[in-house]
Order: C-alpha cells, then sequence, then structure tokens
C-alpha cells in the first residue's frame, strides 16, 4: 500500500483524467484534487455548443459522476484555492491557510479568457465564456431571440457563440482584427468557408475593425465603437484567445514561456512539479518545440502522461494535436501540427463548395494537418497520414477514389 500523497490543482478535464488514470495504473495512495470553481470537473466544449443551446442537461458537462470519486478513492476539494506551492519544501498553501504536504504535484490549472479594456468594459451586458455558469449566463440572455448581438473576435468560440445567437434567433455582428473568420489557424480561402456558411445564416462580419470603446447606459452596454464604425448593441460576447493561469507557478520560481514551461513528459523546471492541460506550454517530441495547446483532446491526452510520470513511467506527450467544432449544419476535426501549416500547400479532397470535403496541408509532399468538414470516420486515416511522416502522391491524395488507409500504408 503506497503511503504516497499525489496532489492535482486545477478541477478541469486534464487534473482529472489525471487521477482516473493514476487509478488506473494501479497507484493506491492519496490522490488529493483541488478545484477553484464550485464544481466536480467538467468538460467545457459543450458550454459553447449543446449545453448552451439548451439541448444537454448540465449532468452531461461533467467528466464522472459524484459517486466515482468515492469509488476510487479521489479526495475532490471544490471552492478550494490554492495560495501558494512550495518546491522546496513540497507543501501547498491554500487560502484558508492550510498546509498540505506531497510527494508530486500536478498544475492543471488550465487558462482564463483574455478581457478587454477599453471605455465602458465593465458594463453589463458584456459576457466571457469559460465556466459554466458563463454559458447559463449566455443562454438565458440570448435563448428569447430578437437581440442585437455583437461579437468580440471571429475565432472559434466566437463562430460557435455565432451559430447559437443565430440559431435563437439573434442578429450577429463580428468584429476583428482580421480580415477574414478563422484566417490564423485556417488561412484565406478556409476562412472564407467558414465566413460563407455563416452569412448564409444571416451573420454580419465587420473585418477587419478595432475595438476602441463600449456605449453604455445605466451601466449597460448599449452599443460598440469601432475605429471603422459603431453597432448598436444588445450584448456583447468577447471572444480574443485565452491567458494560462501560471500565477502560482511564476510565485514558486518555475519557469514559465507562454504557460508552464514543461518538457515531454510534462515535468516543470522543479522535481517533482509536473504540469498538464491548457498551462502547460510542452515540448512536442515531433515537431522538436514546444506547443501550447487548449483543446479539449490535449486535455485527456496530457492529463495522461501527466500522471504517469508522476508514477515514473516513461511517457511522452507526442499525441497529434486535434479539436473539433459544431456550427449550424457543419460538423469538423482537425488533426495536425500548427507550427508546421504556415507557407504549406493545401490540397482538397471532395467538394468544398458545398462543404463536404477534405483539406490537407502538405510541408515538402508530407502531410502535416488534415481537416475533415462534413466526412466521417476519417479522422483515424488522416492521423496516420500525418503520422507516417511519409510524402504522399498529391494527385491520389486529391482523388476520392482512392482510399486514405491506402495513402496511410503505402
Amino acid at each position: 500500500m503506497s503511503t504516497d500523497t499525489l496532489v492535482i490543482v486545477g478541477g478541469g478535464l486534464a487534473g482529472a483524467t489525471a487521477a482516473q488514470t493514476l487509478r488506473a495504473d494501479g497507484f493506491d495512495g492519496s490522490i488529493l484534487l483541488f478545484g477553484a470553481e464550485p464544481h466536480l470537473p467538467y468538460i467545457r466544449p459543450p458550454l459553447s455548443k449543446e449545453y448552451m443551446l439548451g439541448k444537454a442537461g448540465r449532468e452531461s458537462v461533467f467528466v464522472h459522476p459524484a459517486a466515482w470519486y468515492a469509488e476510487h478513492d479521489v479526495d475532490v476539494d471544490a471552492s478550494t484555492t490554492v495560495a501558494s506551492i512550495d518546491p522546496a519544501e513540497h507543501r501547498i498553501r491554500l487560502a484558508d491557510d492550510r498546509s498540505i504536504p506531497y510527494d508530486r504535484l500536478l498544475l492543471a490549472t488550465g487558462a482564463t479568457p483574455r478581457r478587454v479594456s477599453v471605455p465602458g468594459s465593465t458594463a453589463h451586458g458584456i459576457h466571457y465564456l469559460r465556466t459554466v455558469e458563463d454559458s447559463e449566463r449566455l443562454h438565458n440572455a440570448l435563448a428569447g431571440g430578437g437581440r442585437e448581438v455583437v461579437l468580440v473576435g471571429a475565432g472559434w468560440i466566437g463562430l460557435e457563440i455565432a451559430a447559437a445567437a443565430r440559431e435563437f434567433g439573434n442578429s450577429v455582428t463580428a468584429i476583428g482584427r482580421e480580415t477574414i473568420p478563422l484566417q490564423g489557424p485556417l488561412g484565406d480561402e478556409l476562412g472564407g468557408v467558414f465566413q460563407r456558411m455563416h452569412e448564409e445564416h444571416g451573420m454580419r462580419f465587420r473585418l477587419p475593425a478595432d475595438l476602441v470603446e463600449f456605449s453604455t447606459s445605466d451601466d449597460r452596454v448599449t452599443g460598440v465603437m469601432t475605429d471603422v464604425g459603431d453597432l448598436p448593441a444588445d450584448l456583447v460576447v468577447v471572444g480574443i484567445g485565452a491567458v494560462p493561469n501560471t500565477a502560482l507557478a511564476e510565485q514558486a520560481g518555475l519557469d514559465i514561456r507562454n504557460g508552464i514551461l514543461v518538457d515531454q513528459s510534462l515535468a516543470t523546471s522543479a522535481p517533482d512539479v509536473f504540469a498538464a492541460g491548457d498551462v502547460a506550454n510542452a515540448y512536442h517530441p515531433v515537431v522538436k518545440q514546444h506547443m501550447r495547446n487548449e483543446h479539449w483532446a490535449n486535455a485527456i491526452a496530457s492529463g495522461k502522461v501527466a500522471a504517469r510520470s508522476m508514477l515514473g513511467t516513461p511517457a511522452a506527450l507526442d499525441d497529434i494535436p486535434y479539436f473539433y467544432t459544431d456550427q449550424y449544419d457543419l460538423g469538423m476535426e482537425y488533426s495536425g501540427y500548427p507550427p508546421l501549416t504556415p507557407g504549406a500547400r493545401v490540397v482538397y479532397r471532395g467538394d468544398v463548395a458545398a462543404r463536404e470535403f477534405i483539406a490537407f496541408w502538405l510541408a515538402d509532399d508530407r502531410v502535416v494537418a488534415g481537416m475533415n468538414v462534413n466526412v466521417w470516420d476519417v479522422n483515424d486515416q488522416v492521423q496516420r497520414l500525418i503520422a507516417s511522416g511519409r510524402p504522399v502522391d498529391v494527385a491520389r491524395l486529391a482523388n476520392p477514389a482512392v482510399p486514405l488507409d491506402e495513402l496511410a500504408a503505402a
């Protein structure tokens, strides 16, 4: 029977996955999980999709039911703020001044929405999306329809919220500094596919446009002022990215660079301290550089790797990054290495105009990323193509009559 105590700071998917993996891999010592929110660990993708739309109940967002934690002897301390960590003493201190010793520590503290600080930015009616409560507030604000909604930011979260807002019957306009939505991750052509879809559903884009100020009345937002004109607004949703929650790690002297810097095993610069999920900037052995990934699949993969590393089992975060989105009748899965896609050639298989296709990013005729749009049961093959690292025949790659399995095995 182990007498070790493993502490997890962070009540999200990465932390819960780590706890699950520790038990699955045979650890029988103490697991203490501290979460700042008043909930058991939950997953975030439904907050901008089916949960916000009211198509799924609250129980659908939780990683495990409450009984699972009791059955697996995982002590969850919700609504608890960790004030500091002391790697030298192997202790954490809670906001209520309790001091908790640990043998190994996992920081899975997540990220916080990047906020705007222009005049009027504290007015009522300006929303950010990160928590269950944020999602519920947005649902309540949008569900009645008939409102003027302005999105600050035209990225993945903004467009998912836009689809929900239009489904509820609201008027929606998005502003942003790019000239095309999703220009950064997808490029002009594929960003245009998403823009046209949203415009077909009645959404408007004002791009590029820089936020200058919020108009307010009685401390409630009434409009959005930009450098290219003003927009009326009954409510505003800001979706301009997220900032990793590194304060605890910084105070403890850990190496920080766009998150907590960790190696491929997710070990930090401090002995017996690991980091996973949105907060971790992990070295990826394939791209040979650090990457911070805020998506759902990374939370699962990194939670598993961190748990095994805490147990002394050799493990590396070498998964191909993956994420998905659902907007209106479009479903999409993306797998690939974002640092390798700038300047890559994009090859299409299928009908782009009908929004039923696969896009492949090729560097030196090697597939480094792939995105399937309304084409299903192909992600495994796309991942095998990427993992193979071998040059492909571009003409065969673009030909839907050639099975992807043949290309991956070639």
